[in-house]
């Protein structure tokens, strides 16, 4: 695989290590994406450098991964950011890493490397912490996680600017949908800075992040991720203030997702700026990843529940649709389309459950519960060990096979598991949560304002949370007005068959209310929240 470089490039494949071993020769490692700029620019710096291209062919085992197609090798071998050149042994285990290297510096580091792997061999290795420790330190799930938490999100924000912390600036959607219940004026003012800083006011959508505390300078690659996670933000924001300052931005990026990058049945994973002197265009990833596709669907879903568009609707029911006929199988999803795509990453499987859940709740959709199930099942029954998710399965090449547990994917399972506990009743999927949330607990008071996402399903665990349960058809003045209760936590479940036909039954823990009028829901909600 050659990639437009002179190296000899390998797949990220038993293969390739297997020819390490064989070889005596260490691995190098290049961890690149088609939206990242500085990979492209060492492409046609440093490897399409000849002796230094010769140099990685006979002495070295290249391999390229592209992140997006390998999530799991990203989170074990990133070094803060893309490029990351990492040389290791055939075992997979690190001898040195390092980000952008330009033509001299990656001579010093291969002289580098050499000396230590003729010195030491495979003994230069060494695993990364997170993968050395078994678990992460347990605790329990109580109140002083939220207040941990959303006292970083006040000490850590940028009054002057803005968001949280200095350059450079993340949007952070999940902390931002943190806030919106415990300080909306932060939220806000962060919100209406992403969209200042990195919203594209010309073709739509947001940029990654801003290079400069006050949101200047952006990386102007467009990912689907990002821009779903703030498309479910600005939603949210939408529903509690009701200003079209949150909704413009949301609309104008799903019709830049449309626009841009629609690829006939699901959305394209990335969209790269366009390059001094080149004509041909942005460059575009098209492959349709499941858990950005599935995070998609949840945020288009999000925005169609609070404003009635269509667009949003009819796109996010195309989507969920490829998902669940080409990327999921029994339980099992795949992380695209290509019968050597990674399974079972945990990513994938959570924010499919998620997905499921919101076209539940938005649409009615009576299979998709039944989705929802089986996807977390398999999700409990192949990544759910001692009480924590790992990432994936403990198998592959390099590091692959060592167990890892992160946090945000525990996260984004938990809060999908107490949806889907609600909707179906079964309290089984609330104790998984809780046992997910709580094998971080003994680390609460090391968190962070970044991992803020932490603290809200904490705190779901900790109260009594609301739901109404409506008696008629989705689409209902009742069902709609449901779906607008102020608390973007709450879970909606249309055609419910218990209360009276023609009504809703508001519950908070053991207590309900049952209405029939739009206009008494939100007093209803009042009411048992004050009981």
């Amino acid at each position: 695989m050659t990639d437009g470089t002179r190296v000899e490039w390998r797949e990220w494949d038993e293969a390739a290590f297997d020819e390490a071993r064989r070889r005596g020769a260490p691995v190098l490692l290049a961890l690149t994406a088609t939206w990242c700029g500085e990979c492209h620019e060492m492409d046609a710096r440093t490897y399409a450098e000849p002796r230094i291209a010769a140099n990685l062919n006979d002495g070295f085992v290249p391999v390229r991964v592209d992140v997006d197609r390998q999530p799991r090798v990203r989170e074990r071998y990133n070094v803060g950011g893309f490029p990351s050149t990492v040389f290791c042994t055939p075992d997979g285990e690190r001898i040195a890493s390092a980000g952008f290297l330009g033509p001299d510096g990656m001579r010093d580091v291969l002289d580098r490397v050499r000396e230590r792997w003729d010195t030491s061999g495979a003994d230069a290795g060494r695993i990364p912490r997170s993968l050395r420790d078994d678990r992460p330190p347990r605790g329990p799930v109580t109140d002083r996680i939220e207040e941990h938490l959303a006292g970083q999100v006040d000490g850590a924000f940028d009054e002057e600017f803005g968001g949280w912390g200095d350059a450079p600036k993340f949007p952070l959607p999940r902390t931002v949908e943190f806030a919106l219940k415990r300080d909306r004026a932060k939220a806000r003012q962060t919100l209406d800075a992403i969209t200042r800083g990195l919203f594209d006011e010309d073709a739509g959508g947001f940029f990654r992040y801003a290079r400069t505390r006050d949101w200047g300078d952006p990386d102007r690659a467009k990912l689907l991720a990002d821009n779903a996670a703030l498309v479910r933000a600005f939603a949210h924001a939408y529903c509690y203030t009701g200003e079209d300052a949150y909704r413009r931005p949301a609309d104008r990026t799903v019709e830049y997702l449309i626009d841009a990058l629609w690829n006939g049945s699901a959305f394209g994973g990335s969209q790269a700026p366009t390059e001094a002197g080149d004509d041909t265009g942005p460059r575009t990833d098209l492959t349709a990843f499941a858990d950005s596709n599935a995070l998609a669907v949840d945020a288009l879903l999000t925005l169609a529940a609070y404003t009635d568009a269509e667009r949003p609707r009819e796109y996010a029911r195309r989507t969920f649709s490829t998902l669940r006929s080409e990327l999921v199988d029994d339980g099992v999803v795949r992380h695209y389309a290509a019968p050597d795509a990674p399974t079972l990453v945990l990513a994938d499987q959570a924010w499919t459950v998620a997905a499921a859940t919101r076209a539940v709740q938005v649409l009615g959709d009576e299979g998709a519960l039944d989705l929802a199930r089986r996807v977390a099942d398999r999700a409990i029954e192949s990544l759910f060990d001692d009480g924590v998710f790992r990432d994936g399965p403990a198998e592959g090449p390099g590091l692959l096979d060592r167990a890892f547990h992160p946090l945000d994917g525990n996260v984004e399972m938990a809060d999908a598991l107490l949806d889907l506990a609600t909707l179906t009743g079964e309290e089984r999927y609330r104790e998984v949560a809780r046992d997910a949330v709580g094998a971080f607990a003994g680390a609460w008071d090391r968190l962070g304002v970044q991992v803020a996402g932490y603290g809200a399903v904490a705190a779901r665990l900790g109260r009594e949370g609301l739901s109404i349960r409506v008696a008629t058809d989705p689409g209902s003045d009742l069902h709609r007005a449901a779906l607008r209760v102020a608390d973007h936590e709450a879970v909606v479940r249309p055609r419910a068959p218990d209360p009276d036909p023609g009504t809703a039954r508001v519950t908070v823990g053991d207590r309900s209310r049952t209405v029939r009028a739009p206009a008494d829901l939100a007093a209803a909600v009042a009411d048992l929240a004050a009981e």
